[in-house]
């Protein structure tokens, strides 16, 4: 990334600013009929609240005048309000919002659908330490043999396989010994068999998630601009070690290895 073509802004300040367009914008979108996010309540049904928070998140995204926009596929639905709004007005095709839609992890919890902020047992959060990262996976929702609706699996998957690059289980001996997996099947094929038990697993995704959260803890502790933050960041990625990081923290500029 070329820090110096990126400006990092606080989204709280960016409304203050400009509430008044953003208000008038959501007038624009008010009209259009849409099916609110759970696909239960039709538009007829929808409270005020209901009604004002669509038009909001796609003035938004008019608002940020993004080529392309990330979000989570839990906002799919307001993604294609917007896209058809620029039908509905006859929007230039190159001004028309390309949207990029995530995978969204689920609560750890059972029955849970989506991670939520307003709960702190239901995901990983960026500030936990050790102990807080190992309570949540041991409580969290595990079955064994049980794949679909697994959210231990799905953070192997979609964290600590695109980290590391394999994912490794220590174990005793009796119980299988210490096993590395180099991609998801192999591990999928050992849990769905039973070959792998949520009780050796846990540890190991605890582990895990541990090294990727205490990196950004000591990061984080330093309370440096986002963009040195990135860059240690990159310097993991490239296998660097966190020493490495550590230091080009401490000397305030990008390490010279970060170069290679």
């Amino acid at each position: 990334m070329k820090f110096d073509r990126v400006e990092f802004l606080w989204s709280s300040e960016e409304i203050n600013r400009w509430a008044h367009k953003v208000l008038v914008s959501c007038n624009g979108y008010s009209s259009k009929e849409y099916t609110s996010a759970d696909n239960k309540v039709q538009s007829d049904e929808l409270t005020a609240t209901q009604n004002l928070y669509p038009c909001m998140q796609c003035a938004d995204i008019f608002f940020l005048k993004a080529d392309i926009c990330q979000l989570g596929m839990d906002q799919r639905k307001v993604n294609v309000l917007a896209r058809e709004y620029c039908d509905d007005i006859k929007r230039k095709k190159e001004n028309k919002p390309n949207i990029l839609l995530h995978h969204m992890l689920p609560r750890l919890q059972e029955g849970q659908e989506k991670m939520s902020q307003s709960d702190p047992s239901s995901s990983m959060l960026m500030e936990d330490e050790e102990a807080d990262a190992n309570v949540k996976i041991k409580k969290a929702y595990c079955p064994p043999k049980i794949v679909e609706g697994n959210p231990c699996l799905e953070y192997i998957k979609y964290i600590v396989f695109p980290w590391f690059g394999y994912f490794e289980v220590v174990r005793q001996v009796k119980n299988g010994g210490t096993k590395m997996y180099n991609n998801m099947e192999e591990l999928i094929l050992d849990y769905e068999s039973g070959a792998l038990h949520p009780a050796d697993l846990k540890p190991a995704l605890s582990k895990a998630l541990n090294v990727i959260l205490q990196v950004g803890l000591s990061m984080y502790s330093y309370d440096l601009e986002p963009e040195l933050v990135l860059y240690c960041f990159h310097l993991l990625s490239l296998n660097f070690p966190e020493n490495t990081c550590k230091h080009a923290v401490r000397r305030g500029r990008k390490s010279s290895c970060g170069n290679r």
